[in-house]
């Protein structure tokens, strides 16, 4: 059973694949499922049981390095959603970075 502190982080890490998603930065669940060999399963799951202990922290760790995802945003909810703030070329570069890499898959 999770921490509601954890609960929060999970939550939010959820929000944030929403976010990209609306972006258009990712495709969608699959997509980032796909790319981090993450089951499925496992992560629907979490999506919906937020309080069960099958979150992986790795799943944070991309949202950083790969989509410049505020890590204090994460944790905390405070601050900016993106690293550096919200920037549309941020966003642009993303987008394309991430279409290259799912024409490489």
């Amino acid at each position: 059973m999770q921490t509601e502190q954890s609960v929060k982080i999970v939550l939010r890490f959820f929000e944030a694949i929403q976010l990209l998603k609306a972006n258009k930065i990712i495709r969608g669940k699959q997509t980032f499922t796909r790319r981090y060999e993450i089951n499925r399963r496992n992560f629907y799951t979490c999506e919906k049981q937020p309080e069960r202990d099958i979150f992986q922290v790795a799943w944070l760790e991309n949202l950083v390095r790969d989509y410049k995802i505020s890590p204090l945003w994460l944790l905390t909810g405070q601050g900016s959603f993106f690293e550096f703030g919200y920037d549309a070329e941020i966003v642009k570069n993303l987008q394309k970075t991430c279409k290259e890499k799912e024409n490489k898959e």
